[in-house]
């Protein structure tokens, strides 16, 4: 008999069996002990979390003689006609190859017979978004008013592609992504059943690396044990088929990159490739692990969120007393970056190189987290009592270090801003936020608002802001400096400024800075303002 994969073999066949959608599965067992069953259902979730199973499942369910508790028995003829797939009652259509308004009116024609036994027919429309505008359009009609007997379960990855117009006339479940400890204890019971030997940790490293789906588990623990067949699966092995790096040689390489070791981080990445290691898996692992060594130094108490071992999580500990969450978080946005466009290159291990070069040499970015960067090498650099000299570089980069090293030249003090400059301040707003550093702060700022003190009338600018996620950059004095930079940067003049969150401030006399009257003043019109 030839062999059958584990994702088919254990395809769950009632809802017991069905593993991290208690939510949907309780709900659905009420409607069919109650019967209460809907004529249309929508399953959206990413791939391998259960919608197809539970579509199938739900459609035994409905037809069986003599459902167990809201399941099916699996041993009626209706039962195991459907779990054979010839049952006429059950018919499943592939909407990415059958998209058309020809597939749908077919569809509309079919409807009209009623079953040949059992209560209902039940459609399952697997990838329902990849149909045609049209397709919808002829699905709709019969979605609204189908027959008693016809049951409609749509299933799709990508529930934003969905017109409203369907989705308001079917039942919507959102399936979850399954978690690691879900995935890894139901592994673990396959692999008893098998009588196959595994390593507890090489089991939830392959739950880790389905990211939340049960059937990409099974295809690569079945990828794992082909591998080895008649051997133990352990941690390492697992490793080196999936391709992927043990967490130590990300502590490895991130020690070579804080301390600016390029070719040591190079020889790393060489051996890697050696060992034909996936770069682009490579890149998602080292990006997770930077992730949760940014957890590890903003957080406490991590240990079962981050799945790591004791020594491992040790190591993580001691590299954040190391770096600081600016520099860690620039590192991350380069793989990040990174990994959407490693997918589709020929030269993976250039970029990657490229990449670690970024990391280790702040100077060839020139954006402000690159640039607090440099200045924490150079700290270090004059702390250490290493000298410190800036060669002459053709770059904008290095044309930046290179005037930073000339004798500084003596620049006027720009004057204080009077009251009426803040209207300027005002009417440039957008162009000041522009040349913020940071996205997510520029986020905040265009959501904030600029204001002034109405009963003092001082020349100092409150930046109002209206999400109260944005305290972080209120406790960063450089992230105020940097405002004061850009406004003296384009009026010319210096303002102070103070930065607050709209829930709970005391400052009741603040006013907006009137932006219309700005306009009527300069233009001597009535002006109507559109904000974007």
């Amino acid at each position: 008999m030839s062999y059958t994969a584990l994702y088919r073999k254990f395809r769950p066949d009632t809802f017991n069996d069905v593993k991290g959608q208690d939510h949907i599965v309780t709900t659905l067992k009420n409607q069919i002990k109650a019967d209460r069953i809907g004529h249309a259902y929508l399953f959206c979730g990413t791939r391998g979390t259960g919608k197809t199973t539970i579509a199938k499942i739900l459609a035994k369910a409905v037809n069986c003689e003599n459902p167990v508790d809201g399941s099916p028995c699996n041993e009626c003829e209706s039962c195991k006609a459907i779990s054979a797939g010839v049952s006429t009652n059950v018919i499943e259509i592939d909407a990415a190859s059958n998209n058309g308004v020809d597939n749908i009116r077919e569809i509309r024609e079919e409807v009209a017979y009623r079953p040949t036994q059992g209560k209902y027919k039940v459609y399952i429309i697997d990838e329902v978004h990849m149909l045609s505008t049209g397709a919808f359009n002829a699905l709709l009609k019969t979605l609204e008013e189908p027959p008693s007997y016809v049951i409609f379960i749509l299933a799709t990855t990508e529930s934003n592609k969905i017109p409203v117009t369907i989705l308001s006339r079917c039942q919507r479940y959102d399936f979850k992504r399954i978690t690691i400890d879900t995935i890894a204890d139901r592994l673990l019971d396959l692999m008893q059943q098998e009588k196959v030997d595994v390593e507890e940790r090489a089991v939830r490293y392959v739950a880790k690396a389905a990211d939340g789906s049960m059937r990409d588990a099974l295809s690569l623990l079945d990828q794992c044990i082909a591998f080895y067949l008649g051997e133990t699966l352990t941690y390492d092995k697992a490793l080196e088929v999936l391709g992927t790096v043990d967490t130590e040689v990300f502590s490895q390489l991130l020690r070579k990159v804080i301390n600016q070791d390029v070719t040591g981080s190079i020889h790393i990445l060489e051996q890697l490739v050696n060992e034909g290691k996936e770069m682009s898996q490579f890149v998602n692992d080292f990006t997770w692990y930077m992730r949760n060594l940014l957890l590890v130094k903003t957080s406490d108490n991590l240990e079962d969120v981050l799945d790591v071992s004791t020594d491992n999580l040790k190591l993580m500990q001691e590299e954040g007393t190391m770096i600081d969450v600016d520099t860690l978080m620039r590192y991350i946005r380069i793989f990040s970056d990174l990994s959407s466009q490693i997918r589709y290159a020929s030269q993976k291990r250039v970029l990657v190189e490229i990449a670690l070069i970024k990391l280790s040499k702040p100077q060839m970015e020139i954006n402000v987290d690159s640039l607090l960067d440099r200045i924490r090498i150079l700290e270090e650099k004059m702390e250490q009592g290493i000298p410190v000299s800036v060669q002459p570089q053709s770059s904008q980069g290095g044309a930046m270090m290179a005037a930073a090293a000339e004798p500084a030249k003596p620049r006027p003090k720009p004057a204080k801003a009077a009251p009426e400059d803040l209207k300027r301040v005002r009417a440039e707003w957008k162009f000041i936020i522009a040349q913020v550093g940071s996205g997510m702060m520029r986020q905040y700022l265009h959501r904030s608002i600029p204001k002034y003190n109405g009963e003092t009338g001082e020349p100092k600018l409150f930046i109002e802001f209206q999400d109260k996620n944005a305290q972080f950059y209120l406790e960063k004095e450089e992230a105020k400096q940097e405002i004061e930079g850009i406004i003296e940067e384009r009026i010319g003049k210096s303002v102070e400024v103070e930065m607050l969150i709209a829930e709970g401030h005391k400052h009741d006399a603040l006013e907006e800075i009137d932006l219309d009257a700005i306009l009527k003043e300069a233009v001597h019109m009535p002006v109507d303002i559109e904000e974007d």
